[in-house]
């Protein structure tokens, strides 16, 4: 039995959109049509892809699964009429973009979005690894993150290096000095981001070099909390020198005796890096790296 293409398109759709109501009009289709396809798709195999509670739509775990092939699929069509226009003016277009800062990405954004007035973007933030997953998964086009990845199915540029530095309250007893030891953060509470930050990993592993250990550790979610726990006074906080931002509330500090440098990537599926959208934006991000 052949395989429905409009079901698998309006089944994408709405995982996509995690909505039956936002998926048709993306696809400028009625509702009913919508699911009325993808009721089709469910009934010709047998099998629940959605759980529905009133407007709220989940997908099953088989749906997830499904969800992963069809995203690889349309990846694929995506990547075919790209090929086949050949290098087309950019006049439209949307770019989905993951990155572990935004910080490091907004510039091109900015630049990409003058040159190209009619395409639109998506931004998701989350640690490094969770960046390169929502490329492995087709959830993003590029990505820009500090984790170095030698994948074969990635095509990865390195951009520029960055190195981390350390950071306090103003009330801190480290407060005064412009940069302390590594050693300095023995029996010191500290504050990280959660497993998977390139930047709790780094730092965490020359602590580790330096047989430094700390005394508590506080452990938040997002950059802003750490600046909030920092500030809060639960401990030293440590971010890329390039993400800092100055404050009344906080003091910098450089951290000496341990290399502390970190590469920042742009990065994206190998198979999708001819895609003019793609294209461009690895070109817009490698132009601001060497103007910087």
């Amino acid at each position: 039995m052949a395989i429905s293409y409009s079901g698998l398109c309006a089944f994408h759709a709405v995982a996509e959109a995690e909505s039956f109501t936002r998926a048709a009009r993306a696809r400028n289709v009625s509702q009913p049509t919508l699911s009325s396809q993808v009721r089709g798709l469910e009934d010709a195999y047998g099998v629940r892809l959605f759980d529905r509670a009133g407007r709220q739509v989940r997908l099953t775990p088989l749906g997830q699964s499904l969800f992963v092939i069809t995203s690889r699929l349309f990846a694929a069509e995506d990547e075919a009429q790209a090929l086949l226009a050949g290098t087309r003016t950019l006049q439209r277009g949307h770019l989905r973009i993951a990155a572990d800062s935004a910080t490091h990405v907004m510039a091109a954004l900015a630049r990409i979005r003058t040159k190209y007035p009619g395409l639109t973007f998506s931004l998701t933030i989350g640690n490094s690894s969770e960046v390169i997953d929502q490329i492995m998964d087709f959830a993003a086009d590029v990505a820009i993150t500090a984790r170095q990845n030698s994948d074969p199915h990635l095509h990865v540029v390195k951009l520029r290096s960055d190195r981390l530095v350390a950071f306090v309250s103003a009330e801190h007893h480290f407060a005064q000095h412009g940069h302390i030891p590594i050693e300095a953060f023995a029996g010191e509470d500290i504050v990280l981001r959660e497993r998977g930050s390139i930047t709790r990993e780094v730092f965490e592993s020359r602590l580790s070099e330096a047989g430094v250990k700390p005394a508590n550790l506080l452990e938040v979610q997002t950059r802003e909390a750490v600046r909030e726990a920092v500030a809060a006074g639960f401990g030293i906080g440590v971010t890329f020198d390039a993400e800092f931002r100055e404050d009344t509330q906080l003091r910098k500090l450089e951290i000496t005796g341990a290399d502390l440098a970190v590469g920042e990537y742009a990065a994206c599926r190998a198979e999708r890096r001819r895609i003019p959208l793609v294209r461009s934006f690895f070109e817009t991000v490698q132009d601001l790296a060497r103007s910087g």
